[in-house]
């Protein structure tokens, strides 16, 4: 096929040679939609994509696997560097896993439902104890199903734990070959090795990513490179903390001080085990796995909905675990496996003043002085 996109790269050229590789297929304008796929190897497919856009006949979509990765990062050998992007002309999306309002429609769960969940968000009515109790429990399986589309489309169809656990471990399997194939010369080794320490580093009470979590005595001069690999990979998500949680949130952020989430809950819950998954089920998880699994989804489902992530330690106390910037205003968000008590909201909110603050919790919603609390499913509506 990359032959396709050799030579004159003009419409009318690349229209014909796809009708002559591509048997018993016809091309109709304004009906026709060109898939690209793998588009990381063939550089002048990705050039050709402007001329194909100004052509105006056909809607064309590329995707590419690792494609966040910069020019020069990707060791892969069949990748080709473009000889021209298509500034202007190319709009880049990034494709995450399924969210928890995802989840719940392949599951089943329709419109209706969903809005009539979302109504008690909006109105700050408390949800019926009923319905509160199922979708607890449907946000728990979401936390060991996760997001991956393998792995929600066997689910919904079987229901069965067992199997979603061997799709999740050919799926990290397929994670470590991605980074022994794109990652380059000694990257190879360090970013699997920070891979795997992330489940480790949030089971401890200080989830701050600790260099020596991965080998003692290391520090940023060794890893430092290999954490923005798997950034760039979109395998990993990254919290910095903020030296002041005032807007804009990016320009307060240290580089130096953050926390890593996996991208999907349900692969860290596999790294667990299956004993793990069954008391996030049962509810029974209990310690420092129970919030650092929370903090993961809360992360996951927050990146999904376009925020990037923050969170505030002012001194080794008080913590609160994700901001938002919203509406022109600053959200903190303090994430809670059960209904603890709140000292470090209320110590910024006593200092800060926001408009609101949310409080994540597995109880039912409600508001008492600025804190908004909202049961944990009710983050696809932030």
């Amino acid at each position: 096929m990359k032959s396709i996109f050799a030579g004159e790269l003009s419409a009318d050229e690349i229209l014909k040679r796809i009708t002559a590789h591509v048997r018993d297929f016809e091309l109709i304008p304004g009906s026709t939609l060109i898939f690209l796929d793998e588009i990381q190897c063939c550089g002048n497919a990705r050039t050709a994509v402007k001329y194909l856009a100004m052509d105006f006949r056909f809607d064309v979509i590329s995707s590419g696997s690792l494609p966040g990765l910069t020019c020069g990062e990707d060791d892969d050998e069949t990748v080709e560097i473009p000889k021209s992007v298509p500034v202007g002309y190319e709009t880049q999306i990034t494709m995450h896993s399924l969210d928890f309002e995802e989840f719940l429609r392949a599951d089943g769960y329709g419109s209706a439902a969903i809005d009539a969940l979302k109504s008690y968000y909006a109105s700050g009515a408390a949800v019926p104890a009923a319905v509160h109790e199922k979708y607890e429990s449907l946000f728990r399986e979401f936390i060991v199903v996760g997001g991956m589309p393998e792995v929600v489309s066997d689910y919904v169809q079987h229901h069965d734990f067992n199997r979603v656990d061997r799709i999740q471990k050919d799926i990290l399997a397929a994670y470590r070959d991605d980074i022994a194939k794109h990652a380059k010369g000694r990257k190879k080794v360090l970013a699997r090795m920070c891979y795997d320490a992330i489940p480790i580093q949030l089971t401890k009470e200080q989830k701050k990513f600790q260099y020596a979590t991965v080998e003692r005595g290391q520090t940023r001069r060794k890893y430092g490179g290999s954490i923005q690999w798997l950034k760039d990979s979109a395998m990993v998500q990254v919290c910095c903390n903020l030296s002041e949680p005032c807007l804009p949130l990016k320009a307060n952020a240290n580089g130096d001080q953050f926390k890593l989430y996996l991208n999907d809950t349900g692969l860290l819950c596999c790294t667990y085990g299956f004993e793990t998954k069954l008391a996030v089920l049962n509810d029974t998880v209990r310690g420092n796995a129970r919030g650092g699994i929370y903090e993961n989804v809360i992360s996951e489902c927050l990146v999904k909905k376009g925020y990037s992530l923050y969170y505030h330690k002012p001194d080794s106390v008080h913590e609160i675990e994700f901001f938002i910037e919203r509406g022109g205003a600053v959200i903190p968000i303090e994430v809670k496996a059960g209904n603890r008590s709140t000292p470090s909201l209320r110590q910024f909110i006593a200092r800060y003043r926001p408009t609101y603050a949310c409080k994540l919790t597995n109880t039912q919603n409600g508001r008492v002085d600025e804190i908004i609390t909202l049961p944990h499913y009710m983050v696809m509506f932030i």
